[in-house]
Protein backbone atom coordinates (compact mmCIF):
# COMPACT_ATOMS: atom_id res chain seq x y z
CA UNK A 1 0.00 0.00 0.00
CA UNK A 2 1.43 3.32 -0.79
CA UNK A 3 2.46 5.61 1.80
CA UNK A 4 0.15 8.61 1.77
CA UNK A 5 2.57 11.26 2.83
CA UNK A 6 4.93 10.02 0.25
CA UNK A 7 5.06 13.08 -1.69
CA UNK A 8 5.52 15.32 1.63
CA UNK A 9 8.79 12.75 2.36
CA UNK A 10 9.91 13.18 -0.95
CA UNK A 11 9.46 16.82 -0.24
CA UNK A 12 11.98 16.31 3.25
CA UNK A 13 14.16 13.97 1.46
CA UNK A 14 14.74 17.11 -1.40
CA UNK A 15 15.45 19.32 1.71
CA UNK A 16 18.20 17.28 3.05
CA UNK A 17 19.97 17.28 -0.49
CA UNK A 18 19.56 20.38 -0.90
CA UNK A 19 21.72 21.30 2.45
CA UNK A 20 24.75 19.45 0.96
CA UNK A 21 24.36 20.60 -3.03
CA UNK A 22 24.25 24.60 -1.65
CA UNK A 23 27.17 23.82 0.30
CA UNK A 24 29.15 22.39 -2.56
CA UNK A 25 28.29 24.89 -5.00
CA UNK A 26 28.62 27.91 -2.48
CA UNK A 27 32.46 26.57 -1.70
CA UNK A 28 33.64 26.81 -4.96
CA UNK A 29 32.44 30.50 -5.68
CA UNK A 30 34.26 31.59 -1.92
CA UNK A 31 37.81 29.96 -3.47
CA UNK A 32 39.23 33.76 -4.21
CA UNK A 33 37.93 34.93 -1.11
CA UNK A 34 39.62 32.20 0.68
CA UNK A 35 43.00 33.01 -1.05
CA UNK A 36 42.26 36.81 -0.34
CA UNK A 37 40.66 36.85 2.99
CA UNK A 38 41.81 33.82 4.71
CA UNK A 39 45.40 33.31 3.10
CA UNK A 40 44.33 30.38 2.00
CA UNK A 41 47.44 28.81 -0.14
CA UNK A 42 46.55 26.61 -3.48
CA UNK A 43 47.38 23.46 -0.65
CA UNK A 44 45.14 24.91 1.61
CA UNK A 45 42.73 25.08 -1.11
CA UNK A 46 42.43 21.66 -2.05
CA UNK A 47 42.77 20.24 1.41
CA UNK A 48 39.75 22.76 2.49
CA UNK A 49 38.06 20.47 -0.76
CA UNK A 50 39.39 17.01 -0.38
CA UNK A 51 38.94 17.33 3.72
CA UNK A 52 35.11 17.09 3.28
CA UNK A 53 35.55 14.14 -0.04
CA UNK A 54 38.47 11.91 2.19
CA UNK A 55 35.68 11.70 5.34
CA UNK A 56 32.66 11.41 2.95
CA UNK A 57 33.96 9.10 0.64
CA UNK A 58 35.44 7.03 2.92
CA UNK A 59 32.50 6.48 5.31
CA UNK A 60 29.54 6.09 2.74
CA UNK A 61 29.71 2.25 2.48
CA UNK A 62 29.41 2.11 6.42
CA UNK A 63 26.97 5.19 6.45
CA UNK A 64 24.22 3.06 4.22
CA UNK A 65 24.78 -0.43 5.72
CA UNK A 66 24.38 0.96 9.43
CA UNK A 67 21.25 3.09 7.84
CA UNK A 68 19.94 0.27 6.81
CA UNK A 69 20.30 -1.75 10.20
CA UNK A 70 19.54 0.72 12.64
CA UNK A 71 16.59 3.53 10.44
CA UNK A 72 17.27 5.46 7.76
CA UNK A 73 15.16 8.62 8.76
CA UNK A 74 17.39 8.27 12.25
CA UNK A 75 20.77 8.37 10.19
CA UNK A 76 19.01 10.99 7.95
CA UNK A 77 18.73 13.47 11.10
CA UNK A 78 21.61 12.70 13.11
CA UNK A 79 23.40 13.44 9.54
CA UNK A 80 22.09 16.77 9.42
CA UNK A 81 22.72 17.25 13.02
CA UNK A 82 26.04 16.65 12.43
CA UNK A 83 25.98 18.69 8.94
CA UNK A 84 24.79 22.14 10.84
CA UNK A 85 26.98 21.59 13.86
CA UNK A 86 29.93 21.39 11.64
CA UNK A 87 29.02 24.02 9.46
CA UNK A 88 28.72 26.51 12.19
CA UNK A 89 32.10 25.21 13.42
CA UNK A 90 33.32 26.26 9.82
CA UNK A 91 31.64 29.70 10.20
CA UNK A 92 33.96 30.17 12.99
CA UNK A 93 37.43 29.61 11.51
CA UNK A 94 39.74 32.38 11.52
CA UNK A 95 42.86 29.58 9.87
CA UNK A 96 43.10 27.42 6.98
CA UNK A 97 43.52 24.26 9.20
CA UNK A 98 40.83 25.12 10.96
CA UNK A 99 38.64 25.24 8.21
CA UNK A 100 40.08 22.27 6.57
CA UNK A 101 38.78 20.23 10.27
CA UNK A 102 35.62 22.00 9.98
CA UNK A 103 35.14 20.82 6.43
CA UNK A 104 36.59 17.15 7.56
CA UNK A 105 33.36 17.23 10.08
CA UNK A 106 31.13 18.46 7.59
CA UNK A 107 31.96 15.33 5.25
CA UNK A 108 31.01 12.88 8.44
CA UNK A 109 27.88 14.63 8.13
CA UNK A 110 26.86 14.12 4.62
CA UNK A 111 28.31 10.84 4.78
CA UNK A 112 25.41 9.84 7.26
CA UNK A 113 22.87 12.08 5.47
CA UNK A 114 23.37 11.51 1.79
CA UNK A 115 22.73 7.37 1.83
CA UNK A 116 19.33 7.60 3.61
CA UNK A 117 17.83 10.32 0.75
CA UNK A 118 17.84 7.96 -2.16
CA UNK A 119 17.19 4.69 -0.12
CA UNK A 120 14.32 6.24 1.55
CA UNK A 121 12.94 7.19 -1.25
CA UNK A 122 13.19 3.75 -2.95
CA UNK A 123 11.45 2.11 -0.08
CA UNK A 124 8.66 4.54 0.02
CA UNK A 125 7.27 4.41 -4.03
CA UNK A 126 6.44 1.90 -5.87
CA UNK A 127 8.26 1.24 -9.26
CA UNK A 128 5.25 3.10 -11.04
CA UNK A 129 6.11 6.28 -9.17
CA UNK A 130 9.81 5.92 -8.31
CA UNK A 131 11.10 7.21 -12.11
CA UNK A 132 9.16 10.66 -11.20
CA UNK A 133 10.36 10.89 -7.59
CA UNK A 134 13.79 10.50 -9.01
CA UNK A 135 13.67 13.20 -11.19
CA UNK A 136 12.33 15.33 -8.38
CA UNK A 137 15.49 14.50 -6.25
CA UNK A 138 17.89 14.78 -9.34
CA UNK A 139 15.87 18.03 -9.98
CA UNK A 140 16.41 19.64 -6.34
CA UNK A 141 19.86 19.19 -7.06
CA UNK A 142 19.78 21.41 -9.71
CA UNK A 143 17.86 23.54 -7.67
CA UNK A 144 20.43 24.00 -5.15
CA UNK A 145 22.81 24.80 -8.43
CA UNK A 146 20.77 27.45 -8.57
CA UNK A 147 20.17 28.63 -4.81
CA UNK A 148 23.74 27.77 -3.52
CA UNK A 149 25.79 30.14 -6.38
CA UNK A 150 22.89 33.19 -5.86
CA UNK A 151 22.81 33.22 -2.20
CA UNK A 152 26.13 32.39 -1.49
CA UNK A 153 27.19 34.90 -4.51
CA UNK A 154 25.07 37.30 -2.71
CA UNK A 155 26.78 36.95 0.58
CA UNK A 156 30.40 36.50 -0.11
CA UNK A 157 29.66 40.32 -2.23
CA UNK A 158 28.15 42.25 0.63
CA UNK A 159 29.84 39.64 4.01
CA UNK A 160 32.73 37.48 4.77
CA UNK A 161 34.08 34.48 3.42
CA UNK A 162 32.18 32.85 6.21
CA UNK A 163 28.82 34.00 5.90
CA UNK A 164 28.49 31.30 2.97
CA UNK A 165 28.36 27.83 5.41
CA UNK A 166 25.32 29.99 7.60
CA UNK A 167 23.33 29.05 4.56
CA UNK A 168 23.57 25.30 5.54
CA UNK A 169 22.60 25.70 8.83
CA UNK A 170 18.75 26.97 8.82
CA UNK A 171 18.25 24.39 6.19
CA UNK A 172 19.95 21.64 8.42
CA UNK A 173 17.22 22.71 11.30
CA UNK A 174 14.31 22.55 9.09
CA UNK A 175 15.14 19.59 7.31
CA UNK A 176 15.64 17.97 10.99
CA UNK A 177 11.88 19.29 11.84
CA UNK A 178 10.32 18.13 9.01
CA UNK A 179 11.75 14.28 8.95
CA UNK A 180 10.48 14.04 12.50
CA UNK A 181 7.15 15.37 12.03
CA UNK A 182 6.21 13.48 8.73
CA UNK A 183 8.67 10.81 7.60
CA UNK A 184 8.48 6.99 8.90
CA UNK A 185 11.28 4.91 9.82
CA UNK A 186 12.62 2.11 7.68
CA UNK A 187 15.05 -0.75 8.16
CA UNK A 188 15.29 -3.77 6.81
CA UNK A 189 14.18 -6.97 8.20
CA UNK A 190 16.41 -8.74 10.09
CA UNK A 191 19.67 -7.38 8.93
CA UNK A 192 23.01 -7.96 10.93
CA UNK A 193 25.97 -5.79 10.95
CA UNK A 194 29.21 -6.64 9.32
CA UNK A 195 32.11 -5.18 11.63
CA UNK A 196 35.27 -6.94 9.89
CA UNK A 197 33.53 -5.27 6.61
CA UNK A 198 32.76 -2.13 8.03
CA UNK A 199 36.38 -1.48 9.41
CA UNK A 200 38.21 -2.98 6.07
CA UNK A 201 35.82 -0.60 4.12
CA UNK A 202 36.94 2.36 6.03
CA UNK A 203 40.65 1.88 5.87
CA UNK A 204 40.28 0.82 2.27
CA UNK A 205 38.10 3.71 1.42
CA UNK A 206 39.53 6.37 2.95
CA UNK A 207 43.48 5.37 1.94
CA UNK A 208 42.10 5.06 -1.51
CA UNK A 209 40.86 8.15 -1.74
CA UNK A 210 43.86 9.68 0.32
CA UNK A 211 46.08 8.49 -2.13
CA UNK A 212 44.07 9.56 -4.63
CA UNK A 213 44.20 13.05 -3.31
CA UNK A 214 47.71 13.54 -2.27
CA UNK A 215 48.26 12.67 -5.76
CA UNK A 216 52.30 12.23 -4.60
CA UNK A 217 51.48 7.93 -4.80
CA UNK A 218 52.90 7.00 -1.53
CA UNK A 219 53.57 3.60 -1.57
CA UNK A 220 52.50 2.96 1.97
CA UNK A 221 49.14 4.46 1.48
CA UNK A 222 48.86 2.56 -1.80
CA UNK A 223 49.89 -0.50 -0.09
CA UNK A 224 47.67 -0.07 2.77
CA UNK A 225 44.51 0.88 0.35
CA UNK A 226 45.31 -2.75 -1.73
CA UNK A 227 45.19 -4.82 0.61
CA UNK A 228 42.58 -3.42 3.05
CA UNK A 229 40.18 -3.18 0.21
CA UNK A 230 41.27 -6.69 -1.08
CA UNK A 231 40.49 -7.97 2.42
CA UNK A 232 37.24 -6.55 2.02
CA UNK A 233 36.57 -8.14 -1.10
CA UNK A 234 37.25 -11.78 0.10
CA UNK A 235 35.31 -11.29 3.51
CA UNK A 236 32.60 -10.03 1.97
CA UNK A 237 32.50 -12.86 -0.71
CA UNK A 238 32.94 -15.07 2.38
CA UNK A 239 30.78 -13.67 4.57
CA UNK A 240 26.92 -14.84 5.95
CA UNK A 241 25.72 -11.12 6.26
CA UNK A 242 28.08 -9.06 3.86
CA UNK A 243 28.11 -5.71 4.26
CA UNK A 244 27.76 -4.79 0.72
CA UNK A 245 26.63 -8.20 -1.37
CA UNK A 246 29.20 -8.08 -4.17
CA UNK A 247 27.03 -10.10 -6.51
CA UNK A 248 25.44 -6.75 -7.21
CA UNK A 249 28.22 -6.30 -9.55
CA UNK A 250 27.22 -9.08 -11.49
CA UNK A 251 24.28 -7.36 -12.94
CA UNK A 252 25.15 -5.61 -15.73
CA UNK A 253 22.68 -2.82 -15.38
CA UNK A 254 23.93 -1.98 -11.86
CA UNK A 255 27.89 -2.30 -12.91
CA UNK A 256 27.39 -0.32 -16.55
CA UNK A 257 25.35 2.70 -14.33
CA UNK A 258 28.33 2.49 -12.07
CA UNK A 259 30.69 2.87 -14.17
CA UNK A 260 29.27 5.12 -16.84
CA UNK A 261 28.86 7.55 -13.43
CA UNK A 262 32.50 6.98 -12.49
CA UNK A 263 33.82 7.77 -15.86
CA UNK A 264 31.81 11.18 -16.30
CA UNK A 265 32.19 12.51 -12.97
CA UNK A 266 36.24 11.83 -13.69
CA UNK A 267 35.78 13.72 -16.99
CA UNK A 268 33.75 16.33 -15.61
CA UNK A 269 34.83 17.35 -11.84
CA UNK A 270 37.99 19.14 -12.09
CA UNK A 271 36.42 20.94 -15.43
CA UNK A 272 33.45 22.08 -13.48
CA UNK A 273 35.75 23.55 -10.55
CA UNK A 274 37.75 25.35 -13.07
CA UNK A 275 34.60 26.92 -14.47
CA UNK A 276 33.71 28.75 -11.32
CA UNK A 277 37.38 30.35 -11.05
CA UNK A 278 37.21 31.18 -14.76
CA UNK A 279 34.42 33.14 -14.68
CA UNK A 280 35.64 35.40 -11.57
CA UNK A 281 39.26 35.03 -12.70
CA UNK A 282 39.39 35.37 -16.24
CA UNK A 283 36.01 37.47 -16.81
CA UNK A 284 35.91 39.08 -13.84
CA UNK A 285 32.51 38.43 -12.39
CA UNK A 286 31.82 39.08 -9.19
CA UNK A 287 31.21 36.09 -6.99
CA UNK A 288 26.76 36.73 -6.96
CA UNK A 289 27.50 37.25 -10.89
CA UNK A 290 29.11 33.93 -11.07
CA UNK A 291 26.30 32.29 -9.18
CA UNK A 292 24.00 33.66 -11.76
CA UNK A 293 25.88 32.73 -14.92
CA UNK A 294 25.35 29.20 -13.81
CA UNK A 295 22.07 29.34 -13.96
CA UNK A 296 21.39 28.18 -17.62
CA UNK A 297 23.00 24.90 -16.36
CA UNK A 298 20.77 24.48 -13.49
CA UNK A 299 17.69 25.25 -15.15
CA UNK A 300 18.39 23.10 -18.73
CA UNK A 301 19.07 20.67 -16.15
CA UNK A 302 15.95 20.95 -14.27
CA UNK A 303 13.74 21.13 -17.46
CA UNK A 304 15.31 17.85 -18.51
CA UNK A 305 14.90 15.68 -15.42
CA UNK A 306 11.45 16.13 -16.20
CA UNK A 307 11.37 15.14 -19.74
CA UNK A 308 13.99 12.40 -18.85
CA UNK A 309 11.64 10.92 -16.37
CA UNK A 310 8.85 10.79 -19.34
CA UNK A 311 10.81 9.77 -21.79
CA UNK A 312 11.81 6.91 -19.64
CA UNK A 313 8.30 5.15 -19.72
CA UNK A 314 8.85 4.94 -23.09
CA UNK A 315 12.97 4.48 -23.89
CA UNK A 316 15.55 2.14 -22.14
CA UNK A 317 17.68 3.08 -19.82
CA UNK A 318 20.31 2.23 -21.89
CA UNK A 319 19.17 4.91 -24.68
CA UNK A 320 18.69 7.84 -22.27
CA UNK A 321 21.84 7.34 -20.54
CA UNK A 322 24.30 7.13 -23.53
CA UNK A 323 21.95 10.18 -25.65
CA UNK A 324 22.25 12.37 -22.44
CA UNK A 325 26.29 11.78 -22.15
CA UNK A 326 26.97 12.24 -26.34
CA UNK A 327 25.03 15.54 -25.63
CA UNK A 328 26.81 16.65 -22.54
CA UNK A 329 30.27 15.74 -24.95
CA UNK A 330 29.13 18.15 -26.78
CA UNK A 331 28.70 20.98 -24.46
CA UNK A 332 32.48 19.82 -22.97
CA UNK A 333 33.70 20.30 -27.22
CA UNK A 334 31.93 24.11 -27.36
CA UNK A 335 33.94 24.76 -23.36
CA UNK A 336 36.98 23.32 -25.53
CA UNK A 337 37.00 25.48 -28.58
CA UNK A 338 35.79 28.89 -27.93
CA UNK A 339 36.05 31.85 -25.01
CA UNK A 340 34.08 34.70 -23.33
CA UNK A 341 30.43 33.68 -21.47
CA UNK A 342 28.54 33.41 -24.45
CA UNK A 343 30.79 30.46 -25.50
CA UNK A 344 30.39 29.44 -21.77
CA UNK A 345 26.26 29.84 -22.32
CA UNK A 346 25.50 28.21 -24.76
CA UNK A 347 28.19 24.94 -23.25
CA UNK A 348 26.44 24.93 -20.17
CA UNK A 349 22.90 24.93 -21.94
CA UNK A 350 24.08 21.69 -23.62
CA UNK A 351 25.72 19.91 -20.68
CA UNK A 352 22.24 20.99 -18.11
CA UNK A 353 20.14 18.72 -21.04
CA UNK A 354 22.53 16.06 -21.53
CA UNK A 355 23.01 16.04 -17.50
CA UNK A 356 19.24 16.10 -17.52
CA UNK A 357 18.52 13.20 -19.68
CA UNK A 358 21.03 10.56 -18.33
CA UNK A 359 21.19 11.29 -14.81
CA UNK A 360 17.25 9.97 -13.73
CA UNK A 361 18.12 7.22 -16.11
CA UNK A 362 21.34 5.98 -14.86
CA UNK A 363 19.68 6.52 -10.82
CA UNK A 364 16.84 4.15 -12.21
CA UNK A 365 19.41 1.41 -13.69
CA UNK A 366 21.79 1.55 -10.81
CA UNK A 367 19.24 1.67 -7.81
CA UNK A 368 16.78 -0.83 -10.13
CA UNK A 369 18.86 -3.68 -9.92
CA UNK A 370 19.28 -3.41 -5.51
CA UNK A 371 17.60 -5.51 -3.05
CA UNK A 372 14.84 -3.26 -1.34
CA UNK A 373 16.56 -4.81 1.63
CA UNK A 374 20.00 -3.47 1.00
CA UNK A 375 18.79 0.28 -0.52
CA UNK A 376 20.86 2.00 2.21
CA UNK A 377 24.31 0.50 1.39
CA UNK A 378 23.14 0.47 -2.28
CA UNK A 379 22.65 4.23 -2.72
CA UNK A 380 26.07 4.81 -0.36
CA UNK A 381 27.38 2.96 -2.91
CA UNK A 382 26.08 4.96 -5.78
CA UNK A 383 27.58 7.78 -3.83
CA UNK A 384 31.09 6.55 -3.11
CA UNK A 385 31.37 6.16 -7.27
CA UNK A 386 30.63 9.34 -7.70
CA UNK A 387 32.68 10.99 -5.00
CA UNK A 388 35.37 8.57 -6.18
CA UNK A 389 35.58 10.01 -9.63
CA UNK A 390 35.32 13.99 -8.47
CA UNK A 391 38.37 12.64 -5.88
CA UNK A 392 40.43 10.96 -8.94
CA UNK A 393 39.26 13.97 -11.02
CA UNK A 394 40.16 17.15 -8.60
CA UNK A 395 43.45 14.78 -8.06
CA UNK A 396 44.94 13.64 -10.87
CA UNK A 397 43.15 15.91 -13.96
CA UNK A 398 43.52 18.48 -11.66
CA UNK A 399 47.66 18.22 -11.29
CA UNK A 400 47.27 17.93 -15.09
CA UNK A 401 45.44 21.11 -15.78
CA UNK A 402 47.63 22.79 -13.49
CA UNK A 403 50.63 21.53 -14.83
CA UNK A 404 49.37 23.09 -18.50
CA UNK A 405 48.32 26.33 -16.44
CA UNK A 406 52.53 26.73 -15.47
CA UNK A 407 53.56 25.48 -19.23
CA UNK A 408 51.48 28.20 -20.46
CA UNK A 409 52.50 30.89 -18.22
CA UNK A 410 56.02 33.25 -19.30
CA UNK A 411 58.98 30.89 -18.28
CA UNK A 412 60.72 34.22 -16.28
CA UNK A 413 57.67 34.46 -13.99
CA UNK A 414 57.90 33.87 -10.01
CA UNK A 415 57.13 30.53 -8.77
CA UNK A 416 53.88 31.78 -7.57
CA UNK A 417 52.73 33.10 -9.90
CA UNK A 418 53.08 29.98 -12.00
CA UNK A 419 51.44 27.52 -9.53
CA UNK A 420 48.13 29.42 -9.55
CA UNK A 421 46.27 31.93 -11.38
CA UNK A 422 45.47 33.53 -7.81
CA UNK A 423 49.23 33.86 -7.40
CA UNK A 424 49.66 35.27 -10.39
CA UNK A 425 46.82 38.19 -9.20
CA UNK A 426 48.47 38.58 -6.37
CA UNK A 427 51.65 39.77 -7.81
CA UNK A 428 49.98 41.49 -10.47
CA UNK A 429 50.74 39.27 -13.65
CA UNK A 430 47.16 38.85 -14.57
CA UNK A 431 46.74 39.07 -18.40
CA UNK A 432 49.44 36.31 -19.01
CA UNK A 433 47.88 34.42 -16.13
CA UNK A 434 44.27 34.76 -17.96
CA UNK A 435 45.44 33.49 -20.82
CA UNK A 436 46.96 29.96 -19.42
CA UNK A 437 44.21 29.69 -17.63
CA UNK A 438 42.00 29.76 -20.05
CA UNK A 439 44.67 26.90 -22.13
CA UNK A 440 44.12 24.77 -19.22
CA UNK A 441 40.12 24.78 -19.15
CA UNK A 442 40.16 24.32 -22.71
CA UNK A 443 42.36 21.22 -22.60
CA UNK A 444 39.99 19.57 -19.31
CA UNK A 445 37.45 20.50 -21.63
CA UNK A 446 38.73 18.24 -24.28
CA UNK A 447 39.53 15.52 -21.49
CA UNK A 448 35.81 16.11 -20.03
CA UNK A 449 34.42 14.94 -23.69
CA UNK A 450 36.76 12.43 -24.11
CA UNK A 451 35.40 10.63 -20.69
CA UNK A 452 31.54 11.43 -21.54
CA UNK A 453 32.31 9.43 -24.67
CA UNK A 454 33.85 6.66 -23.30
CA UNK A 455 30.91 6.67 -20.68
CA UNK A 456 28.09 6.49 -23.26
CA UNK A 457 30.25 3.87 -25.12
CA UNK A 458 30.11 2.05 -22.31
CA UNK A 459 26.40 2.01 -20.92
CA UNK A 460 25.36 1.21 -24.80
CA UNK A 461 28.01 -1.82 -24.42
CA UNK A 462 26.84 -3.15 -21.56
CA UNK A 463 23.45 -1.70 -19.89
CA UNK A 464 20.01 -3.58 -20.99
CA UNK A 465 16.23 -3.80 -19.96
CA UNK A 466 15.52 -4.01 -16.71
CA UNK A 467 13.81 -7.65 -15.95
CA UNK A 468 10.16 -7.22 -14.53
CA UNK A 469 9.89 -6.58 -10.79
CA UNK A 470 8.20 -10.30 -9.14
CA UNK A 471 9.30 -9.41 -5.62
CA UNK A 472 7.94 -7.33 -3.18
CA UNK A 473 9.54 -4.92 -0.63
CA UNK A 474 11.33 -6.45 2.13
CA UNK A 475 12.10 -3.56 4.47
CA UNK A 476 9.80 -2.81 7.73
CA UNK A 477 8.78 0.63 8.32
CA UNK A 478 7.38 1.58 11.52
CA UNK A 479 5.26 4.65 11.86
CA UNK A 480 6.44 7.45 13.52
Amino acid sequence: MRDPRRWWILGVLCLSLLVLVVDNTVLNLAIPKLIKDLGASPGDIQWIIDAYVLAYAGLLLTAGSLSDRFGRRRFLIIGLLFFGGASLLAVLSSEPWQLIGSRALMGIGGSLLMPSTLSILMTVFDEEERRKAMAAWSAVAMVGVIAGPTLGGFLLDHYWWGSVFLLNIPIALVAVVAAVALMPETRSAGRTIDPVGVVLSIIGLTSAVYVIIEREWNPVGIAIAVVALGAFVIWERRSEHPMLPLELFRNRNFSGASFSILLMSFGAGAVMLMLTQYLQFVLGYGPMQAGLALLPYAIAATVFNVVGAGLGQKASNRLLISSGLVVMCGGFVVLATTTGYIAVLTALLIMGVGGGLAGPAAYASLMGAIPMEHAGVGSALNDTVQQVGMAMSIAILGSVLAGVFTSAMPADAPEAARESIGGAFKLGIVEPARAAFTDAMHFGSWVGAGFCVAAALLALAVLRPAAPVTAAHTTESAPV
